[in-house]
This record gives structure tokens, sequence and C-alpha cells, in this order.
């Protein structure tokens, strides 16, 4: 082991939220160049942004195993700990001299999979004029052990980190982390936010950094209010938290399940506060159970009490590469120092000793050139976490073609595999193992010297890469957020000026901060039909929460608004309505007599203030009043005229129940009230327009198609019920309808019934005057006819019912055709007995008499 020669060496050590990265950046754009290990491809991705901006993109360069910037003249490098290009390292040849160097989270050391590299880096990684270690208290034991010479600097937490006990999920604060331990974990805890709160993001190690970005990016910007991720959460990655929950304490660290070590949970627990802000850690109770901190645990965490390391895992960092033998008897040597302990085989190591079994193999690796290929290879990363014995077929497909021609791996071969994996159907699982798929590739193709262009496969696996992250974004985001139930969580607790922008769209969408939630038809919201059961309620508070202002303008364009905006709606089955610009704003119901009905304003329209109320019905009943006087003019008249002391009893005695049964009566059991009118009435009673027929007395310009709708919609508001089916429209003759109610309305409307049809009233007088002009002269108009045959039929009448209607107008049926027997005499109603009353003294007299 290389030990620390005489660069000045500082451990900055702390909790989370100490501002040890930042301090080390600092340092690290002091001097002429420099270099930060991390622990986290995506942690490392982040600092290279933030140098970036110091700067200058052409001065700063990112080394990972999947990704590579290194511009001619770059100064300050940000890689992984894996990829620090330390002296006598092998890493892709960076090896070259930095005025700084830093290990971020050293103590990970201690860790029983990686644990070998931040130790190797801690002990030999060196810059020229400082060095700086960044990690945990728990280290100092371990650095006075390995590096005595080392200046130690405790730097306290910015903020307060305190314990909030344990929270339901429905009850979960806002701007909270919930840490679970498994994909599958995750996401469960992040399908339940989605139903409960809106959604959450999702952050986990094998995202890609343009993923994990787009997801992070959503909880910065207050797009959900949750995020839900892995423990890697806990390597420094930089985010507005407020409370860190723990869905479980207990995790699977690649040999057994295990309760998470209070280190691990104070570095998790600490992303809770940012800067000065102070920050909450708790776990969350599900149904069954939940995890429980130790009284200990908490004060530990809280007081920033980590139990000392005694000990970290080693494994040699510059091997011998003289044969395989050499090399596997190097990375397998056990350390000398005392607090030093031998890693656990890692998978290269594995991978190696399971290659060397192979004749060819070891055929082909002899001598230091082709031995260091064959450790290469086996430093590819299991990224599709396949295990050792499928991941060591795929490394020595490239060990075989690494040693054997010029070196490089097959470009149809590489190609292929590419195209397989770029396809962006599919779901997130599908997505998530491609990706892990594009990243082995990756990482093959950043290696400098193991394909023919290297730049051309580089830039073409970070294009698929970008594709697979960005289909990922969508299908986290599809899956785990709803976005709109988000908006509306936050439209309810916002609070004046906090208001969430709404808009309403000209084709009535309504939409709070850019998600739409329903539209407004005229006064009336509508929740978009989409939308769970459960947020129905939400969408209707947030609607009467902020459309007040827009329901005030529609009011006033209303009451300003022209006629044809308005309209009077007869749909069959329901209540006569008006309609502004195609929706309902108030209903008819009965009023003091059929040309006044009452007008019944919109629940919606009722809520506005008393002033737009007001203005609205005075505006509907304006326009009511003339379209009764346009449509109705002859029954307004008529109505007038029957209640006038002034007209002649005679004609008052007819105007009154034609006024009441709105313009149309049948003419049976009027017979004596015609008698009644003289020639000398007979002028007043055609001035308002009515005729009187053979069989019906009726106003014609009442039975037009618009003027029977209006008459029917008046009388269906009158009698409290529906409207019925119109008649056709311009029809003369119609089936009759099987139900009573439209076989009413019908007969309202201007048509009479004759068995299966019903006739316009003003085609049954003139077929009643056709058939009397056809009668012919002599004996008194006794003989028999036959009448025009093409008549009824251009009017649609069936031969039943052109029997029927003879038969009405006093003709029978004789062989020879028809005879006139004359108009059949009224049958006197028959008087009905009178039924007594019970417990009446003459009603027993009555039923005696019975």
């Amino acid at each position: 082991m290389t030990r620390f020669a005489d660069q000045p060496l500082v451990a900055v050590l702390g909790p989370t939220n100490t501002g040890k990265t930042h301090l080390a950046v600092e340092r690290m754009c002091a001097h002429s160049s420099g270099l930060i290990g991390f622990p986290l491809r995506l942690l490392a991705r982040e600092v290279y942004d933030r140098v970036v901006a110091i700067k200058g993109e052409k001065s700063v360069a990112l080394i990972t195993g999947e990704e590579k910037i290194v511009p001619p003249n770059a100064q300050w490098f940000l890689t992984t700990a894996e990829s620090m290009p330390v002296s006598g390292g092998r890493e892709g040849g960076f090896e070259r001299d930095f005025a700084f160097v830093a290990l971020d989270e050293a103590q990970l050391a201690a860790d029983r999979e990686r644990g070998h590299i931040f130790t190797d880096r801690l002990l030999r990684a060196r810059g020229r004029e400082e060095t700086m270690l960044l990690g945990s208290e728990a280290l100092r034991p371990m650095l006075r052990a390995l590096v005595p010479e080392a200046e130690v600097i405790t730097r306290p937490r910015f903020s307060t980190l305190s314990y909030a006990g344990t929270t339901k999920l429905s009850r979960l604060p806002k701007r909270s982390v919930v840490v679970a331990f498994s994909a599958e974990e995750v996401y469960a805890v992040a399908e339940m936010l989605r139903r409960l709160r809106g959604g959450a993001a999702v952050v986990m190690g094998a995202l890609s950094p343009r993923t994990r970005n787009a997801q992070v990016a959503m909880f910065q910007a207050g797009e959900v209010d949750y995020l839900v991720a892995t423990d890697a959460i806990g390597m420094g990655l930089n985010m507005d938290v407020a409370h860190v929950a723990f869905a479980s304490l207990r995790k699977f660290d690649g040999r057994k399940v295990r309760r998470l070590g209070i280190s691990e949970m104070a570095q998790i627990a600490g992303r809770a506060g940012r800067h000065q802000r102070d920050g909450t850690f708790g776990t969350l109770s599900f149904e069954g159970g939940s995890a429980q901190f130790d009284d200990e645990e908490v004060h530990a965490i809280e007081e920033h009490r980590m139990p000392p390391l005694d000990h970290l895992y080693w494994r040699e960092g510059a091997p011998s590469l003289a044969s395989v033998d050499d090399l596997i008897r190097d990375l397998e040597r056990r350390p000398v120092h005392p607090v030093l302990r031998p890693a656990p085989e890692a998978i290269d190591l594995s991978v190696l000793k399971r290659l060397a079994e192979e004749p060819w193999v070891r055929e082909r690796a002899r001598g230091t050139k082709m031995v260091s290929r064959l450790w290469d290879a086996c430093g590819l990363p299991d990224f599709r976490k396949t295990g050792a014995e499928p991941h060591s077929r795929l490394v020595a497909r490239i060990f075989r073609h690494r040693s054997e021609g010029d070196g490089t791996l097959p470009v149809p071969w590489f190609a292929e595999e590419l195209v397989r994996l770029e396809s962006v159907q599919g779901d997130v699982e599908t997505l998530s193992d491609r990706l892990a798929g594009v990243r082995t590739w990756a990482y093959i193709a950043h290696r400098r010297d193991w394909m023919a262009d290297p730049a051309k496969w580089v830039e073409r696996t970070r294009a698929i890469e970008e594709k697979l992250s960005d289909a990922l974004h969508q299908r986290l985001t599809q899956r785990f957020v709803d976005r709109r139930t988000s908006v509306l969580m936050r439209d309810l607790g916002a609070r004046g000026s906090d208001i969430l922008p709404m808009k309403v769209a000209e084709d009535g969408t309504v939409s709070v901060d850019g998600e739409a939630i329903g539209a407004l038809i005229g006064f009336r919201f509508k929740a978009d039909p989409q939308a769970r059961h459960i947020d129905m309620k939400r969408l209707m508070a947030a609607a009467e929460r902020r459309l007040g202002e827009e329901l005030v303008r529609r009011a006033r364009a209303l009451a300003a608004d022209e006629d044809a905006a308005f309209s009077l709606a007869t749909d069959p089955g329901r209540p006569v309505a008006l309609f502004w610009q195609g929706d309902v704003v108030a209903r008819l119901t009965r009023g003091k007599d059929l040309l006044h009905p009452r007008i019944e304003l919109h629940r919606a329209v009722e809520a506005l203030p008393a002033a737009e109320r007001s203005a609205v019905c005075e505006r509907l009943a304006r326009w009511l009043d003339q379209g009764i006087g346009r449509h109705l003019a002859p029954l307004v008249a008529l109505t007038a005229a029957a209640r006038d002391r002034e007209q002649p009893a005679a004609v008052r005695a007819l105007l009154a129940p034609l006024a009441e049964a709105s313009g149309v009566l049948a003419r049976r059991g009027l017979e004596s009230v015609l008698e009644a009118l003289d020639k000398t009435l007979r002028p007043t009673i055609a001035r308002l327009g009515i005729r009187i027929g053979t069989l019906d007395i009726f106003v014609p310009a009442l039975i037009k198609p618009e003027s029977a709708r209006w008459r029917l919609a008046l009388a269906a508001a009158q009698d409290g019920g529906t409207m019925t089916v119109l008649p056709p429209s311009g029809a003369v003759s119609v089936a009759t309808p099987a139900d009573a109610a439209t076989c009413t309305a019908f007969m309202i409307a201007g048509f009479r019934p004759l068995g299966a049809q019903m006739l316009r009233v003003d085609q049954v007088e003139r077929l009643a005057r056709n058939a009397h002009d056809a009668r012919p002269d002599g004996k008194g108009g006794r003989l028999p006819f036959a009448p025009d045959p093409g008549l009824p039929v251009s009017l649609g009448l069936g031969s039943a019912s052109f029997q029927q209607l003879m038969l009405a107008l006093g003709f029978r049926r004789a062989d020879e055709g028809w005879l006139w027997r004359g108009k059949p005499a009224q049958a006197r109603p028959k008087p009905q007995p009178v039924q007594p009353r019970p417990g009446n003294a003459f009603g027993a007299l009555a039923g005696l008499r019975l």
C-alpha cells in the first residue's frame, strides 16, 4: 500500500447539510486544476453542471463509467470514485497530477460491495497542493489509524434535524421524501401517493441522470409534493426536502435482509432540511404494521452521534499484471494494517476467476498487455444485475474480440445490440431494463481502445440513452403522477396571492395552473368525465372557489346580449328550459296562466350576486315575452278578447274554452254555443283568426310547427311536467302515438286522431270540403258518390283512417261509394249517480231510495 507522502491532507467530517461538498467545490475552483470523486454518477453530474457554470464548459471534465466529457484543455475533473484517474491506476489512462484532489463520502470505505474502491482512493489519491477527504464523523478513528498526519476538521450541521414519529401516507407533510429499499417498494409507495395526493416523483440509482434530473425537477418545481427514492438519495443529492419518511428500516445488502445501521439511517434522514431550514424524519405507517426507530437510534440521529467505524475494506489497487495468477493473487492478498479487512469478492474478481478456468482464456492472456485487457474487460459493471455467471459470458465474448485481430469489438455485433435496445415502447420496468443494457454498451463505447471509432459509438449510445431516458420519465410521470389531483391539492391549500392561476379557454375548458379540470358550459361547470370519483368533489370545490369572476362576467354578457343568443329548449323527457348561447340558464314552471309561466333560474345562475341575478332574470323575462308575442300573437289576442267584459257573452262563451285549449278545440259539444252566434257576431270571430270547421274549431296560425312547439312547451310548464315528443315539423299526418300523453300533446298541437293515424285539423277541413263538393245533386244529395282518392293519398292518410274520417263527417259506406246521412246527433251524456257521503243522513235516505 502506498502511504500518504508530503502533500497537505485535510479531512472534513460532519453530518449531512454541513456544506462539505460545497466547500470542496470552492477549494477546487481556487486551484489551477482539481479532481473530486463522488459515490454516484448522478451526484458527479450534478456537481459537474455547477462547476461548468463557474469555469466554463471547455475547462471542466466529467468521467463516469458510462459517460466521459473530457475537453482537450480540461483542468477540473468530476468523476465517480471508480473512475478517478489515480496515480498507478488503469482507469482509461487519465494519469496526471492535480493541484487539488477530494474524495466525497469517504466513509463508504466500510461498504462491503464498494468499500475497497474508496479505501484505495483514500490511501492513494493525492493532490499536488491540497487533498481533502469528506465524510461522516464515524470515519475519524480510521483516519487516525491510516493517515494520522491528516488535519481533521469537524463541521456542524446548518439546521436542526428532529424526529417526527410515525405518519400515515395520507397525512404525509408536503415536500416529503419517502425512502424505500427495492424498486417494487418504490413503485408501490408512488402508486399510493398518486391515488391519495396526486402523485410523486421517483428517484433510483438505476435511473440515468437525464431521467433523474427530470423527475427531481418536477419535485423542485412543486408539480408534485412528494418524492419516492431508494437509499441512493442519501449520497448527497441536494433537494428542497422538509421531511424524510422511511418506508422500511430493513434492506437487502446483497447477502441477506438486515436492519439499517445508524450511520445509514442518519445519512438518509439528513437529507431533510436545507442550509438553515430545519428538517424532520420519521417512518410511514402501513396497514399491518410499520417500521419503528428505537429511542437510541433517534437520539443518535438527532445529536449526530454515529458509532465509530472499526474497519475498512481493502483490496490491492494496483495489482500485478504479469500473469493471470499474479493478478488474482494480488487481488486476494490480505491487508497488513489491522484496521483493514479483505474486501468480499466483488463481481469483477468473481468473473476473472471464472474466466481463468477457461483454457482458451489462459492461452490468450499471456503477457502484461493481454492480462491488462482481460482485467479491463472484467471491470465492466453488471448494470443489468444478471449475476456473475451470465455476466461472465458477456465479458468472455468481449475479451475474445479484444484478444484477436486489431483488438477492437466488431461493429456489426455492437450495432445489433444497440438496435435491439433502441425501442421506446413498453412499461417502466421494460424501459428500465433497456436503460441498464444501454449503460453496458455506453461503458464499452467510452473505453478509448475498445472500438474502432469510439467517438461515433459514444454519440450513438448517448442518443439512445437520452431517448430511453425521456421515455422512462414520461412513463414514470404517467404511472405515478396524477397532475390534476396534485394541482387540486395545492389549490385547496393555497391562500391569498398563492392561489394558483386559473384560465377559461374560448371553448370553455377550465384549467388551474395549466391543468384542465373540466369545462364551463354557459354557467354550469362540468368536471372532467375522466377524473376519478374521489377527485370530483375537489374539482367542484376548485371551480366554485375560482369561477366567481368569470360567472359574473358571463351574467353581464347575457344581460346585454341580443335575442339571437337565446332559445327555448323543448327536449323530450326534460323540463322546458331557456338556453343562452347553447346552454341552459333557467327552466319554465307553472305560472298564473299558460301565457305567463314562472322563470326558475338554474342553480348555477341562482348563486350569482343579487344584482347580476336580477339582471339575468329581467333579460330572460323580456326575451320570453317577446317570443310569446312573436309566435303566439293570435293566442294572446284570443285570451285578451275572452277576458274582455265588453265582448258579447255569446262570443266569450266560445273564446274562453278555445283560449283555455290554446287555440285548438273539438267542435263536438259546442253546437249550442255556435248556434248563439248570429251573423252580426261572426265577423268578430273571423277578425281573431278563428276558423269554425266541420269537426274542429281552431286558429290556423297556431298550428304552424313553431307556434305548436311554443304552445306545447307552455302547456308542459303549466302542468309542471316534462316535454313530450313533438309532431314532426311540417307533417300533415302522423301515426297515432301509443302512449296517451303523447297523443294528447299531438291533439293540442292540432292533430285529430283517426284510428291508427292522426291528421292535422286544417287538412281534415280540406278533405271535408272536398267530400261535400263531390256530393251529386238530386234527391237532396242522397245519391252515392266516390270522393277523389288522390287527395287522402297525397296527405299520407291510409284507407282505414280515411274511412273513420268520412264516418265522422256524416257519411256512410254504400256499395257504390259513400252516402250522405247528415251529421250524427250528439249523444247526451248520461247523468252519473251521486255517491252518498258516509255519515250523512240524507245520504242514507238516498241509499234507501236506490
